[in-house]
This record gives C-alpha cells, structure tokens and sequence, in this order.
C-alpha cells in the first residue's frame, strides 16, 4: 500500500494549486482524478477578474483581451445599463490550457498527478480507490467539486443550494465588436439567475444558469430558447461548438470545512461567490489558506492550527451577497425583471451594479487567517 503525506481528491484548478503549494513545502502530495485527462470535461466559463490577475500567476498567452464593457440587459434586449471601467476587470482563459498549465506547475513543485483514478471512499486514514490500489494518506483534501464524495465521508459539511448552468463556446469572426460581457435578467430563459454572452474578439460564450428546480425542463432546452431568442452581442456559431455545463454551489463557503482528516477546497468547500456564481478567484485564495493549514497541522499535529480554517469566519464578510442572490432568485416575471434592471438606471442603482462587477473586494476574505497562521510559526 502506498503511504502518502496528502491525497488530493480531484485534479481542478482548487486541487492542482493546493497541491502545488503543499508539495512546494517538502510534503509528498499525490492527486487523483476520475477523469482520463484534468483538461477535459471542463465547467466553468473561465472568466478571471482583474483582482486574481493581479494577485496570481497566469500565463499570459493562455489569457484573452481585458474586457471594460459590462452591458446588462431586460428581458426585452432593449436600452441596456452599461457600465464602463478604466481599467480591464476580466479576461477570459483558454480553460484547457490553464488546467495543463496547473498540473505541469504542480508536478514541477513535486506533486504526483494521476488521472483515470475515481475516489471510492475513505476510512481510518485509508482510501480506497477503483483503478489503484488503496492509499495511506495521513491528510485527504476533497477538491471533487460541488456534490463532495469526501466531504460526505468525513462528516464536513456538504453544499445544498445549486444554480445549474450550461453554456457554448465557439470561435468568433474577428472585427465582429469590442471585447464586452453581455448579461440578461430574464427568468423565462435563466430562473433564478441570468443569461450571458462574454465575448472577448476571439471567442463567444454564450450561457444560462437558474435555480434547478425551476429547470426540471432541462437546461439546455433553455440555452437553446436564450439563442432563439437572439443573445446579445452573439453571432451564430462558427466553427466547431465546445459544450460546458453542471451545478454550481452558490449558498457560500460552508461552515464546517475540516476535520483531523482532511478538508475542502474549491466548490467543494462552496467556495463560489452567492451572487455572481464567480468561483476561479475564490478556489485559488481558499487554496492558499488550506495549503498553510494543512502544512502547519502536519508539521504539529496541533488541532488549533485546523480552527483557523474555518468557514463560520470566512460566512461573514458576504451576508450582502447572500441577501442579493435572495433577491435576484426572486425575480420570477419578465416584468419584475424589467422592473429590476430599470432601478439599475439611477446613481445609487449603477453604483451597485459597478460596485459587484468592479470591486476590489475579493470573497471569501482569507488574509487575516493567512496572517494569523504566518504569526504562529
């Protein structure tokens, strides 16, 4: 049987970084994931505000053009509110290229990542696996995403509140407009959340998500309406059509994220933002914090150093998200959403929308536990 220092369940950006940081600090780090290669089967938009561009490092050439243009849109499609930065606010990534990037720079680091392998189960610090033979891990990191097997086995907390999305992705004519992320209110093509169109020069992502329950219809039928319908900003699809789509946790980060086990990042650990659904800067900030947590508990099998990973800390600087996400879940008419984008219009409206789609804020705040873990050593 092989023993290792941390088994990492799940080869997505959460998990690789996790794995990069904890390998960097001399611990031998294995990951596993079920699927044949971590760059296929890829969910999210890629979407990476500027905060994490400015705070992380990300190739370049993987990033596409800054985009300023944030257009939000009435079920109608008429008189959007635009909301112009002056500085770029978000690049979207070649998702595929990112997801190998992070692999090789976990590897670098010392990292073993071994993909074709699904979690089974984990007991008394072993986990069984289908496609290896059981491992010893005296830690286990659950980065397996929004519906965590390993949460589940370990007695952490699960995530219960879903949006469930799903989206295109195809090449663009160049010349066709600005770089712009187009955003539609409309519960009749999005319940419970909204429909996009980030279109960056190069490529066009065109998607919706909602509340599951009001989705039983299935999602993609509703993408397909959103296209009918004429998405903004969006031209037919050229070229060959990457499909994407699954369930994103957006109740917050949970409380109860570790155990002397192991612990959660990335989805899930419900590290998504409540309102924007956003979660590429979150799995990369709440990977640091686990990173430290688990190196400095290894090093002094002190339960205290687990305390600092505490998602009840992390809940409550985003009470206002949570409160908004209510409110946008609420919007259940073409008129109220009308009515809603229409107070978007005023000052005090405008200053909101540019206050969630260009703030500095980053959730969760993880600095004063990173802090508090640099002052222990």
């Amino acid at each position: 049987m092989r023993r290792v220092d941390v088994l990492v369940v799940g080869a997505g950006l959460a998990g690789l970084h996790t794995a990069r940081l904890l390998a960097r600090r001399d611990l031998d780090v294995l990951v596993i994931d079920r699927r044949r290669s971590p760059d296929s089967g890829i969910r999210t938009t890629g979407i990476f505000v500027r905060r994490t561009l400015d705070d992380f490092d990300l190739p370049e050439h993987l990033l596409g053009p800054g985009i300023r243009d944030v257009l939000l849109y009435p079920p109608s499609r008429r008189s959007p509110v635009r909301l112009t930065s002056d500085r770029d606010e978000y690049r979207v990534a070649d998702m595929p290229g990112v997801y190998r990037y992070a692999r090789r720079a976990a590897e670098a680091a010392g990292a073993e990542v071994v993909p074709g392998v699904r979690y089974v189960g984990a007991r008394s610090g072993v986990v069984t696996l289908e496609g290896a033979e059981p491992v010893a891990a005296r830690f286990v990191v659950g980065a397996d995403g929004a519906r965590s097997h390993v949460a589940r086995d370990l007695g952490l907390d699960v995530n219960r509140r879903f949006l469930v999305g799903a989206e295109l992705v195809h090449p663009i004519a160049p010349g066709t407009g600005g770089p712009a992320f187009h955003c539609v209110l409309d519960p009749r093509v999005a319940p419970g959340y909204l429909g996009w169109v980030v279109d960056d020069g190069r490529q066009a992502h065109v998607g919706v998500a909602g509340n599951p329950g009001a989705m039983r219809a299935g999602v993609r039928h509703l993408l397909d309406a959103f296209l009918a319908d004429g998405a903004p900003g969006h031209a037919p699809p050229a070229g060959p059509v990457e499909r994407r789509g699954g369930p994103i946790p957006v109740g917050g980060v949970l409380r109860r994220l570790a155990c002397p086990a192991g612990l959660l990042v990335g989805d899930a650990a419900g590290a998504v933002s409540p309102l924007t659904a956003g979660g590429l800067d979150p799995c990369l900030r709440l990977s640091e914090l686990a990173a430290a947590v688990v190196a400095g508990y290894l090093r002094t099998g002190d339960q205290e150093v687990l305390r600092r990973y505490d998602g009840g800390a992390l809940r409550a600087r985003f009470r206002g998200r949570l409160l908004l996400r209510r409110a946008l879940a609420g919007v259940r008419t073409a008129a109220a959403a009308e009515a809603a984008v229409g107070l978007l219009r005023g000052r005090a409206g405008r200053a909101l929308a540019a206050r969630v789609l260009f703030g500095d804020g980053s959730f969760p705040d993880v600095r004063a536990g990173l802090a508090d873990l640099a002052a222990t050593r």
